[in-house]
């Protein structure tokens, strides 16, 4: 079985309404992408399209989950960005990382670097390895 593929395109289509789902101005977000490695690593992406940004509230919900686990494992969350035109599928390995939040701060890489890159940099830093 091929690992991270899109195995019902039609029903990944599908629109996850989050309406209903209220608590005063709180309401659920959807990430893009998460793995974690061992009960060690955790890594949450998010992708925008290019120019735009993280809704306040999705940010600053996964910036806590991510300082939180970080007291004790390693975490990260990466924001990457892409310029497909609608219907057109994202390659996320090929994103640019546009910013990570890592040790309870902001920080913008120095050079182009694509997630895929990025995250096997990320896994070998911490763990010393890639699996």
């Amino acid at each position: 079985m091929d690992r991270g593929i899109i195995r019902n395109r039609e029903q990944a289509q599908q629109i996850r309404d989050f309406s209903g789902l209220r608590w005063g101005t709180i309401t659920p977000t959807d990430i893009d992408g998460f793995f974690e490695i061992n009960k060690e690593l955790f890594v949450f992406i998010e992708i925008k399209f290019e120019g735009r940004e993280m809704p306040y509230g999705q940010r600053l919900g996964l910036e806590r989950v991510v300082d939180l686990l970080q007291k004790e494992k390693h975490a990260i969350l990466i924001i990457a960005k892409h310029n497909e035109k609608i219907g057109v599928d994202i390659d996320a390995a090929n994103c640019e990382v546009v910013r990570y939040r890592f040790r309870e701060q902001w920080v913008i890489p120095k050079n182009p670097v694509r997630l895929k890159e990025f995250c096997d940099w990320f896994i070998e830093s911490c763990l010393g390895y890639l699996p």
